[in-house]
């Protein structure tokens, strides 16, 4: 959650790090990207740490450069500083990231896995809300640096419980080091991060996005091929070994667990910005109505190990896709006079199927795992959730940005006015104050909130389209209960073997 709340914080106090620290623009981009960086980077080298020297010792030496680089971050006095001290504290948080969700696996057993596992989803998402509410009210009444500080005591508090409670845990067979595995998966993930964040900001045919996500492909491409000859090869010891990708579970159970983080993010997208506009709040406003998706995603996300276990993992990812769907149609059919009300119910619902489609999906996939390979594999899972939200804002926000510019009507204006009110919804808000016109500002929130309705639209298709793939290939049941009615079939027949 620590690593999460970050970056919804910092994204609060960039205003006023373009004063504390005379950033330009460029600068400021750069300090969410160099974190967001940083974090594609590392994840599959921080898994194959934990299993090769130990988990404790990779959880316990990320928290305590989590908690250097936030010291780092808050007295920058420099841009380059916070640049540098962003991009440290993002390998940190991808240790953090990866080594949790790989504790859960090989500290519980599988009957407390899922539990678990519902437990991490749900931590894994409270920054969203909390960071808008949080980050808002420190920046209104403390110096800026401690949207930084607050993540040290949370470092030691975490460092205190790693060495007392955790046992330490590694990987009896020690995974070897690929060095070409790892340089090609660590590039071509970063290339990738990097070409969605270009897409999402100057449209997916821009040069920008388009010779980065072909980078990126062929990159990948070569690293699947390095991965596939080492694990064919007697006494290869590749990075990911690719066999475990011949479970059905534990594939689409990564591929879903990502889907269920767009979907998410379709509301956590478009939601913050229709508050600003056409409800007038500021950032910490925008948290608390977001407090609604937290609880359904808690509400979710906590009992789902049970459905699951009632009725097995298929129809309860599947119902849980439905459910995100539903709040998406409800959230479609926004309109610019939308109240509170209204937008707490879509919220809600999004948060609860999500809570349930994630944690039941990823439940899944890690019941694919021994306790050898919880690292890499936990990378894995949490690389596809991380791409979640670069690849929606990437697809809704060509969405959202197409059908505004299609909707917006702005026959009449001068030619600059137009062609500023175009460009986004904050600069027709400015233009339509600017112009003291209220038909160009009703104009700019009916064309925002089509495009935002469109993106929901969008989400919530991709979320009925990963219904039918829980239904196709996820498990009846769960790997517990298939066990146990094994058991159960074998206590059944050795009698009458006897007899």
């Amino acid at each position: 959650m620590a690593a999460g709340l970050d970056v919804t914080v910092l994204s609060l106090a960039l205003p006023t790090l373009t004063t504390a620290l005379h950033a330009s623009e460029s600068q400021l981009q750069w300090f969410v990207t160099g974190y967001t960086l940083a974090l594609a980077v590392a994840m599959l080298p921080s898994g194959l740490l934990g299993d090769r020297f130990g988990r404790k010792k990779v959880m316990i030496a990320a928290l305590a450069l989590f908690g250097l680089g936030s010291v780092a971050c808050a007295f920058s006095t420099s841009p380059e500083e916070l640049i540098a001290a962003r991009v440290e504290l993002g390998l940190a948080g991808a240790a953090l990231t990866v080594m949790a969700l790989s504790a859960v696996t090989v500290l519980f057993p599988e009957r407390e896995r899922a539990r678990a596992i519902g437990i991490w989803s749900a931590a894994n998402f409270l920054a969203l809300p909390l960071g808008p509410i949080l980050g808002g009210w420190m920046l209104a009444n403390f110096w800026w640096g401690w949207v930084f500080l607050i993540n040290v005591p949370v470092a030691l508090i975490g460092l205190i419980a790693i060495v007392v409670l955790m046992p330490e845990s590694r990987s009896a067979d020690r995974p070897g080091l690929d060095a070409i595995g790892l340089l090609a998966s660590s590039l071509g993930l970063s290339t990738l991060m990097y070409g969605l964040i270009q897409a999402g900001e100057n449209g997916w045919g821009s040069a920008g996005a388009v010779v980065p996500m072909l980078a990126a492909a062929a990159l990948l491409a070569a690293f699947v091929l390095w991965e596939a000859r080492l694990t064919q090869r007697s006494g290869g010891k590749p990075l990911i070994d690719l066999r475990l990708f011949s479970s059905p579970a534990f594939s689409w159970g990564i591929v879903l667990a990502g889907l269920a983080v767009f979907g998410l993010f379709g509301a956590m997208f478009g939601m913050p910005q229709y508050f600003h506009p056409e409800l007038g709040t500021d950032a910490q406003g925008s948290g608390f109505r977001l407090l609604p998706l937290r609880g359904g995603l808690v509400t979710g996300a906590l009992p789902a190990d049970r459905v699951a276990a009632r009725i097995g993992p298929r129809l309860t990812a599947a119902s849980g896709f439905a459910v995100l769907a539903a709040g998406m149609a409800v959230g479609g059919t926004m309109t610019p006079g939308s109240g509170d009300g209204y937008i707490a119910v879509c919220t809600f619902t999004v948060g609860f199927g999500a809570g349930i489609s994630l944690s039941t999906s990823a439940a899944i996939a890690m019941s694919q795992l021994s306790a050898e390979r919880s690292g890499v594999g936990s990378a894995l899972m949490q690389t596809v959730t991380k791409l979640g939200p670069a690849l929606g804002a990437a697809i809704l926000g060509s969405v959202l940005n197409s059908t505004y510019q299609a909707q917006l009507h702005v026959t009449g204006l001068p030619a600059p006015a137009a062609e500023a009110a175009r460009r986004s919804v904050f600069a027709g808000l400015a233009v339509a104050h600017q112009l003291n016109s209220p038909a160009l500002l009703a104009a700019v929130r009916s064309a925002f909130v089509a495009g935002m309705d469109n993106g929901l639209r969008v989400s919530g298709a991709i979320a009925l389209t990963a219904a039918v793939l829980a239904l196709a290939f996820l498990p009846r049941r769960t790997a517990a209960a298939q066990r146990a009615e094994s058991r159960v079939a074998r206590a059944e027949y050795e009698p009458v073997a006897r007899g």
